[in-house]
């Protein structure tokens, strides 16, 4: 029995890992996109676009760590 909640333990800690990669990654795309929209002089639709999807991923990464308890690490 002590192998299965162990086993489940490590696949916890590897899918938190996991989501706090794609979560620094997902910030970084979001800054990113902040950024060429402030070099963009003219109103362009699709850096809009792009801008606001990395700000959603970004954002429901972040709710799924609030979810799964992931705090500071």
């Amino acid at each position: 029995m002590e192998k299965l909640f162990s086993k489940k333990n490590k696949l916890k800690k590897e899918f938190d890992e996991r989501l706090h990669a794609l979560m620094i990654e997902a910030k970084e795309d979001w800054e990113r996109a902040r950024e060429v929209e402030s070099y963009v002089r003219d109103y362009d639709e699709s850096v809009l676009a792009q801008r606001k999807i990395a700000e959603c991923k970004y954002f429901y990464l972040f709710r799924e760590a609030k979810i799964r308890n992931l705090g500071n690490k």
